[in-house]
């Protein structure tokens, strides 16, 4: 199937991945959780289908809902954008590897504005979602923006409403730019707003983003491209003023030591860098180590591997940075050590 974004505010966003109209899959893989790698993972779905019959039911509900589906053990896999603690992991007898790299992104719908026109810093957007900077001509803003015609409008804020990895990461790097917004506020897939307008999913957030006059918001930037969203440029941790584009997540996926993290438990928000974009992340998949559905289990291993092999162009087109072979090679001898089916055996060999 064509992948086609669609921007609707929906409960959830429900799709099967790779299936084709009237033909029923050989097998079937099931996965829920984040919106932030929903784009690729169609994309790869896609592609996967045509050459293994093996399709992706995957349901773009949040991170806080795929961890919740996969510690249920209702589907094969979770992706989660917050890397679950090494406790949490081990009550739940799961693994996480990073499966994708990407940028989170502000977007505005300001008459007159164009994409990368605005500019705006750490403590700017910090107190614009602290309802502390309410008017798009407040004199921080403009402070930011000499010669760029900002209106006398108030900012319509707008937020995640459900459990969510983007929220995660859009909020821990206010915590680590406004020392305010960290004790008021803090970090998590969920926090009290301040003020704003919640959706559902990056999907909700980009519909009553792109309908709000005045607003602002906060998605994936993958959403931002699909969606022809005003984006805006970031000052980042060295001062520089950087866009969202492949260039500037890889400059700051460039400072993952995934060799030396535990659970590849690596946060990428703030990272240091001229080049850097301040809101890169990545999105982790979670499986159980022990499979009471090893087939399954193996056939989603399979889709992951086959993708960070094939899926390195598809994920450019979308904006997102792949996993380095090293790293996939750290990746994959996790699966062989830790996965293994109902006879104790590990599901994942060389032979693979």
């Amino acid at each position: 199937m064509t992948f086609q974004l669609k921007a609707k505010g929906v409960l959830a966003a429900v799709i099967a991945l790779g299936m084709s109209t009237g033909m029923a899959a050989a097998s079937e893989i099931t996965g829920a959780g984040s919106t932030f790698a929903y784009p690729i993972l169609a994309k790869w779905a896609d592609a996967y289908k045509t050459t293994s019959n093996v399709a992706l039911n995957y349901q773009s509900i949040g991170s806080g809902g795929g961890i919740k589906q996969i510690e249920a053990k209702t589907v094969d896999f979770g992706a989660t954008d917050m890397p679950l603690a090494n406790d949490v992991l081990a009550q739940n007898d799961l693994i996480q590897w990073p499966t994708i790299m990407g940028g989170v992104v502000p977007v505005v719908n300001i008459a007159g504005i164009t994409p990368g026109e605005l500019k705006l810093d750490g403590a700017a957007l910090a107190g614009i979602y602290m309802g502390k900077i309410a008017s798009w001509n407040d004199a921080a803003i403009a402070a930011l923006n000499p010669g760029v015609k900002l209106p006398a409008q108030s900012i319509a804020v707008v937020h995640r409403s459900d459990g969510s990895g983007t929220t995660f990461l859009f909020t821990n790097y206010l915590s680590q730019v406004s020392p305010e917004w960290k004790s008021a506020v803090g970090f998590n897939t969920a926090v009290e707003w301040p003020v704003g307008l919640g959706g559902k999913g990056n999907e909700g957030v980009a519909n009553f983003a792109g309908q709000t006059n005045g607003a602002i918001g906060y998605v994936e930037y993958a959403y931002a491209l699909q969606n022809k969203m005003t984006w805006i440029k970031m000052v980042n941790h060295d001062g520089a003023v950087v866009e969202p584009k492949l260039a500037t997540f890889q400059a700051a996926a460039s400072n993952a030591d995934w060799a030396h993290s535990e659970n590849f438990n690596i946060v990428l928000t703030n990272q240091p860098g001229k080049d850097s974009w301040p809101i890169t992340g990545v999105t982790w998949v979670l499986m159980h180590k022990a499979q009471e559905k090893p087939t399954q289990a193996l056939d989603a291993l399979k889709f992951f591997s086959w993708s960070y092999a094939n899926g390195q162009k598809m994920a450019e087109e979308l904006q997102y940075v792949s996993m380095p072979a090293s790293v996939v090679g750290m990746i994959e001898r996790t699966w062989a050590a830790s996965v293994k089916g109902p006879d104790g055996k590990a599901l994942w060999t060389a032979a693979h």
